[in-house]
């Protein structure tokens, strides 16, 4: 079972025995973790899920790491955490010229590892909330649940993708991109085409089968409260994931 609360971590390397012990160890520490052996399986990952940092191998076979970052530095704020059998200072110099984060070779120790990643991700939280990067958002989490806007994935706390019909999730968008605002019809109208096409008149049902759909108890919601002679409010707690373009092998 997948717990989308914990932050996404994605281990890029070919070599396997990194890639299962970065993953057993993260995971043991309260990290949500994906890994790949090389660019491909790196881009599937990212379209199809929130990652919040990427650690990155420098040399693979037929790959390379520096131009990998490079690439995702110019789409993304993504925290992007090096790993390299090079101990050469002209790598480590390059690699955070590029982009990068933070640079570590191996052999490594995974207690700093772990404490280079929990002081990446309190850096970009900081940053973030600094300058407005959240604004575009490329998903978001809310108790527990979350939503992935590039590939309209819902997925519940208990990790279980839950189906939408285009009209909740573009409803569901609207609703998540401004947490605690009151949103008349209009303005739902209107923030819900970002998405895809809400008719007025069918806003009221559209949001009660979403009620039905992430609520415990549609009748008493928690989550989308309904303001008499005013609107809609979504009441939880939202937290917008940073914008990434999909990266693609080229």
């Amino acid at each position: 079972m997948v717990d989308v609360t914990l932050p996404h971590i994605l281990i890029v390397d070919d070599d396997p025995a990194i890639r299962d012990v970065t993953t057993e160890y993260l995971g043991q520490n309260d990290f949500r973790v994906s890994a790949a052996a090389n660019g491909g399986e790196m881009a599937v990952t990212l379209r199809d899920g929130a990652v919040d940092l990427i650690i990155l191998d420098l040399r693979m076979p037929g790959e390379d790491g520096m131009k990998i970052a490079s690439r995702i530095r110019e789409e993304s704020t993504l925290p992007i955490l090096i790993l390299s059998g090079r101990q050469e200072e002209a790598d480590r110099v390059m690699a955070l010229e590029l982009g990068a984060d933070d640079y570590m070779t191996k052999p490594f120790s995974c207690r700093e590892l772990l404490a280079r990643v929990r002081a990446l991700l309190r850096r970009s939280k900081t940053a973030q909330v600094a300058t407005g990067r959240q604004a575009n958002a490329r998903g978001y989490r809310f108790a527990g649940w979350e939503l992935n806007i590039n590939t309209r994935r819902l997925l519940s706390p208990a990790g279980e993708p839950v189906g939408l019909t285009n009209g909740e999730f573009s409803l569901l968008a609207a609703f998540l991109a401004s947490p605690g605002m009151v949103l008349t019809r209009d303005q739902l109208l209107e923030s819900s085409r970002l998405y895809d096409e809400v008719y007025d008149r069918a806003i009221d049902v559209q949001i009660l089968r979403l009620r039905r759909k992430i609520e415990e108890d549609p009748s008493n919601p928690r989550y989308i409260k309904t303001e008499r002679g005013a609107g809609y409010v979504f009441a939880a707690q939202v937290e917008k994931l940073a914008a990434l373009v999909v990266w693609e092998r080229r």
